[in-house]
């Protein structure tokens, strides 16, 4: 009776044990579904009108840069730079042989003296002559003859010293000089040799308000305005990013590469030169309303489909479903969406690496 009595207990003991651990087995699955829904990040799709980044490419341009070439010809004396050298307004750069200007200078200055002479010789005679006629010792006649002397002396002296000044101001062109603060880009004569008016001997170019002249594709001519973004690179896309205002665009189209010119000004511009190349981004306002996404809700495959995994409401949340799209243009962090979604989408950018269709989501913050 004892070991019957034993038997049975033991066999309650095990059917408890099963009990029990079916019960926490049921347990288990119920919370299961909650504790193994995929944790995400979503966003909501939007019409919204986005902006196009155009890329660019140009060369920095001085704002003043001048061909330099003498006013008179004459022999080359003088020449006070060279390649590279920093200049300062009115700094005398070249110098001509001047010994015969500086001559006819002296001479025209002797007849200017001279005429001086004869017209004050003139009016004293003049003066003389009506003190004479006021006392009717002298006639009319001779008084009239002194005045017309006067006056051939005046007109004589008035030219005289026109043609000193003219001698001066061609000695003066004897030198040429700095326009503008600058740097010597070229140089084109030497000591000894002979120049002429309208040969250019030296370039000067200015440091000071570079700007960058880009090429801007002319299909976007009727897009462009001065009041649209723009960022200048210099040293290609990984350099940093200075910002630009556009200050002219000149609708003139270059037959050759089909595109015009857009000039812009660096607000803040670095250490640069004229003649370096630069990279630049144009933003332009988007034409049309137009559905994005953000890039990282893109999931892409080797045979270049392209999908995005909604948030779809189910019987018990949200569940994963795999949406497959096309894409157009980038535009910054956002890809503008042609097929597949509707506004109002909700799309994971979050948590979409190993997703599954059909897998339970929960948002989280």
């Amino acid at each position: 009776m004892r070991d019957c009595d034993t038997a049975g207990l033991a066999g309650v003991l095990d059917a408890r044990r099963l009990f029990f651990g079916l019960a926490g087995l049921l347990a288990l699955l119920a919370f299961e579904p909650a504790a193994a829904r995929e944790p995400v990040s979503l966003v909501t799709v939007e019409s919204r009108q986005l902006e196009e980044r155009l890329p660019l490419t140009g060369t920095l341009t001085a704002k003043r840069a001048a061909l330099l070439s003498t006013s008179v010809s004459g022999l080359v004396t003088a020449l006070n730079v060279d390649l590279g050298d920093r200049m300062e307004q009115g700094d005398v750069l070249l110098e001509l042989d001047s010994e015969l200007n500086r001559l006819a200078l002296e001479g025209a200055r002797a007849a200017a003296a001279e005429a001086e002479a004869t017209l004050a010789d003139a009016r004293r005679r003049l003066e003389e002559a009506s003190t004479l006629a006021a006392r009717q010792s002298i006639a009319a006649t001779q008084v009239r003859g002194l005045e017309s002397e006067v006056e051939v002396a005046r007109s004589s002296l008035a030219g005289a010293r026109a043609e000193a000044r003219r001698q001066s101001a061609l000695l003066a062109r004897h030198s040429l000089k700095a326009p503008f603060d600058g740097v010597i880009s070229q140089k084109q004569t030497e000591v000894g040799e002979w120049v002429t008016p309208g040969t250019s001997v030296l370039e000067l170019v200015s440091l000071e308000d570079l700007r960058a002249d880009l090429s801007v594709p002319q299909e976007y001519f009727p897009r462009v305005s001065k009041d649209d973004r723009l960022e200048v690179r210099l040293g290609g896309d990984s350099g940093p990013a200075y910002p630009a205002t556009i200050s002219a665009i000149v609708p003139v189209n270059d037959p050759s590469a089909r595109t015009f010119l857009v000039r812009a000004q660096l607000e803040s511009p670095p250490a640069m030169t004229p003649g370096m190349s630069v990279r630049a981004t144009l933003f332009l306002q988007g034409d049309e309303a137009s559905l994005a996404v953000p890039r990282d809700a893109l999931v892409r495959y080797p045979d270049g489909r392209v999908s995005v995994w909604l948030a779809e409401e189910g019987d018990d949340g949200l569940v994963a479903r795999e949406q497959r799209i096309r894409i157009g243009d980038g535009l910054a962090d956002l890809v503008t969406v042609k097929e597949g979604l509707s506004a109002g989408d909700r799309v994971v950018v979050r948590g979409n690496e190993s997703l599954t269709d059909g897998r339970a989501l929960r948002v989280s913050e």
